[in-house]
């Protein structure tokens, strides 16, 4: 038990190496406003294409239920990969969570937190992270590596911008403000 606990600890410590790694080569090979909160990449080079058909998947909700990305075809889709461990995670999801209570009716857009749970200590400190931040948009728990691969998801937060017709319009990388939110859900069809 101990040596399973000491591997979780160094995977997780790899995972926070790594993600910090590419996170340093990503800003070193782009100027970055000292005020931006978080930043866009362009789809081109990361292989994602802008237009493109987000890719479809099927995870399981805190509550066990099974979702597929497919089933909000006709909404805006604010697509949201974090970790409880993530230090911009946890400054990004009380703008996310506002946002949502304020807008998602109105605007006709629903908010999707794909939890990286493969890198979690467990399942339950990522309820204690969603019941802290009394967060009440769609929350998926990614068990295994599969969907941030699709989405080639290289540092976190990473969120994408899909449209009405279920294709990618942006993809941001690092925490956001509720300022940002609001310009790239308002710019989406």
């Amino acid at each position: 038990m101990k040596k399973m606990i000491g591997l979780i600890i160094i995977m997780v410590l790899v995972v926070i190496m790594l993600t910090t790694y590419i996170k340093k080569q990503v800003d070193k090979s782009k100027e970055i406003d000292e005020n931006a909160i978080g930043y866009e990449i362009d789809l081109e080079k990361e292989g994602l294409e802008k237009g493109q058909l987000a890719p479809d998947f099927t995870l399981k909700t805190l509550s066990g239920e099974t979702f597929h990305l497919s089933d909000l075809k006709g909404k805006k889709v604010v697509l949201n990969f974090w970790a409880t461990w993530c230090p911009p995670c946890k400054i990004e999801m009380p703008h996310l969570q506002e946002y949502y209570e304020q807008y998602a009716k109105e605007e006709d857009f629903v908010i999707v937190g794909v939890n990286l749970t493969h890198t979690e200590v467990s399942k339950e400190k990522v309820n204690q992270f969603v019941d802290s931040y009394e967060l009440t948009f769609p929350i998926l728990l990614m068990e295994e590596k599969g969907v941030d691969d699709l989405y080639q998801i290289l540092t976190i937060p990473s969120t994408f911008m899909i449209d009405s017709e279920g294709r990618i319009q942006n993809h941001i990388v690092g925490p956001l403000d509720q300022n940002k939110l609001e310009e790239y859900v308002s710019n989406l069809k």
